[in-house]
Formats: C-alpha cells, sequence, structure tokens
C-alpha cells in the first residue's frame, strides 16, 4: 500500500472516502509555497475523526493523507470545471478558497508536474477506492460509497451568506437510487440542523465518476460546515486556524452521522 494512503477495510457495503483530510506536503513542494499554513488552510480538518465510529460498523474508510494542495483527488483529472462559471480550485491548487496565492511568484506546478502528481498520487488513490468497490460488489448486490468533506461555514468567493450544516450531492440525483438521497435527507431533515440537497456542492469528481446506480454503485458526497465539531473564526489566520476538535459539540453530528450511515447499509443490502 502507498504511504500516503490509510485504507480500514469492513465487509458492509459502504465505503467512507476522505480526499481532503490530509495535511502531508512533500519538502520540494512546501518549500515553494507562500506558507504550509496557507498549503493546510483548506483542509477538511478533523473529517476523518468525526467518522471514527465507522470501523465498529464495518465501513470501509479510504483516506490520503496529503493536502490537497498538493493534488486535489476530489477534482476532473482532465482539468475540465465541475461547477462552470463559479470559482474553485484546480486538480493542482494554486490559490486558496478565498483567492489568495499559494504559491510563490513563478513556482506554480508545470503540466509536467501536474501530470507527473497526477501518476504518483492521484491516480493510486483512485485505484484503491476502485479495488474496494470491487471487492464489496462481490460480497454485496449494491455498493454505497459516502464522499466526506467539511469547509468552513462562510467563504464568500465560493458561496453567499451561510452554509447550511449538512449539504447532500448527487449532482442533481445522477450519482445515486433517489431512495438512498431521500433517506439521508429525511434524517438530516428530522436533526434539527439545516440540509439542503444539491445545493451549492452537488458532488465532486468522486461522486460524479463511481456513481453508477444501474451497475450498483450508488454514490454520495456530504459536505458538512465545519462549525458543526469546530469553532470558526470570523477571520481565520495562522494564529486561530485550525481550532481543535471539539468532541462536545461534535456528538450533535454524530448522533445523525451514525443512524446516516446505518442507512446506506440497510439501502445497499435490500
Amino acid at each position: 500500500m502507498a504511504d500516503f494512503l490509510e485504507i480500514s477495510r469492513g465487509h458492509a457495503p459502504v465505503i467512507i472516502a476522505f480526499p481532503h483530510t490530509g495535511t502531508d506536503i512533500p519538502f520540494d513542494i512546501e518549500d515553494r509555497l507562500v506558507s504550509g499554513w496557507m498549503g493546510r488552510k483548506d483542509a477538511d480538518w478533523w473529517i476523518h475523526q468525526l467518522y471514527d465510529f465507522a470501523a465498529g460498523m464495518n465501513v470501509t474508510t479510504v483516506r490520503t493523507t496529503l493536502s490537497r494542495t498538493v493534488i486535489d483527488v476530489n477534482r476532473d483529472p482532465s482539468g475540465a470545471s465541475l461547477y462552470p462559471g463559479q470559482a474553485t480550485t484546480e486538480l493542482c491548487p494554486t490559490v486558496s478558497f478565498d483567492g489568495e496565492a499559494l504559491y510563490r511568484s513563478g513556482q506554480a506546478p508545470d503540466e509536467a508536474e501536474i501530470t507527473q502528481r497526477r501518476l504518483t498520487w492521484f491516480d493510486p488513490y483512485h485505484q484503491a477506492i476502485e479495488a474496494e468497490i470491487e471487492r464489496l460488489k462481490a460480497l454485496h448486490p449494491r455498493v454505497v460509497l459516502y464522499d466526506a468533506h467539511s469547509i468552513r461555514s462562510h467563504i464568500s468567493r465560493l458561496f453567499e451568506g451561510e452554509l447550511p450544516q449538512f449539504n447532500i450531492g448527487t449532482n442533481g440525483g445522477q450519482t445515486c437510487d433517489p431512495a438512498l438521497s431521500l433517506a439521508i435527507a429525511q434524517l438530516c431533515g428530522r436533526s434539527g440542523f439545516s440540509h439542503v440537497v444539491n445545493g451549492r456542492f452537488k458532488g465532486g469528481w468522486t461522486t460524479r465518476h463511481y456513481g453508477r446506480p444501474m451497475r450498483g454503485v450508488h454514490a454520495i458526497q456530504m459536505e458538512l460546515a465545519c462549525r458543526g465539531y469546530m469553532d470558526e473564526p470570523s477571520e481565520v489566520t495562522p494564529d486561530n486556524w485550525p481550532t481543535p476538535y471539539d468532541s462536545e459539540r461534535a456528538q450533535g453530528l454524530r448522533d445523525v452521522l451514525m443512524p446516516l450511515i446505518d442507512a446506506a447499509i440497510h439501502f445497499a443490502r435490500v
């Protein structure tokens, strides 16, 4: 197994993918960044900790320890935008969510380096996901790929106002059976937290690439506003971000997420 991949195998028909929780940046890349903090600023902080109940549910998890600044494994490898006309970041991001430059002048990766990063890190991550899907398809009639994310609640460059707590993405209903997205939306709706289906975040490349309901693979993205499990300063700086994981606050989300993952397991087994 590649040293930047963490895979925990279960036998339930659900895979939770963590594409953006990593913070590792190879020295030769970090040395070219404006700062190491800037290169890690937009991580999906603590998300794999929030879902650490998955192993007890016999659920498979696939995580990369690399920072999304090295390569974003949830972007179209062709470079095509997943959200045409809206601000987003690239396969190898050169700006932060807030539009700040990540690299010092003249130090951003060129096409040859981007290709090499894809071969070195992007492809093995997705080969791992594909292998787990095939392993579980041999055991179950259906498999659910659940792509787990989080983001700050207010990022004016990406969306207006405050993001709902639960953001469910199925690319407009194309990546999973409506029964699955409905079950998840109903659990979110009963939670007392705000939620939306196919709002600003409709599912990244992972959800869109693997979601093939007619072939028994149902993919769904969950983008959480990270205020549900950590403090969010009004303006993040190297002195105040990231804030620590707040286990007491996080329990409210976990009380929703555990039944939600259980619903995905039940859906795939029926």
